[in-house]
């Protein structure tokens, strides 16, 4: 069984213990408050919708995620609202960070 976007229950049980804080920007989620900036949104680190293991689902918030987009993540990472952010390469999160240890963020 997977959910709307095709992440499967297993990994999406993975992810969630794992992601407590935005993946990019690093803010904690929280459930009660409605704002985009707290709330947590599945994110796709390689736009590739057919890649929905836990090395690419991740959480992240909705500002991130709107922000994002299908861009390409490493220059995503250049983007004025990283630099704002305060978001780089080595301030992301280990999954993220994989990716680009490996060149793979297409």
């Amino acid at each position: 069984m997977s959910n709307r976007w095709g992440i499967p229950k297993e990994v999406e049980e993975v992810v969630i213990k794992r992601d407590q804080h935005c993946v990019y920007c690093d803010i904690l989620f929280t459930e009660s408050d409605h704002s985009r900036k707290t709330k947590r949104t599945w994110e796709h680190i390689i736009n590739d919708i057919h890649i929905n293991g836990p090395d690419n689902i991740a959480l992240c918030c909705g500002s991130c995620n709107a922000s994002k987009g299908n861009k390409i993540l490493s220059e995503w990472l250049e983007s004025n609202y990283c630099l704002k952010k305060g978001i780089m390469k080595n301030s992301v999160a280990s999954v993220v960070k994989a990716h680009l240890e490996k060149g793979c963020d297409q």
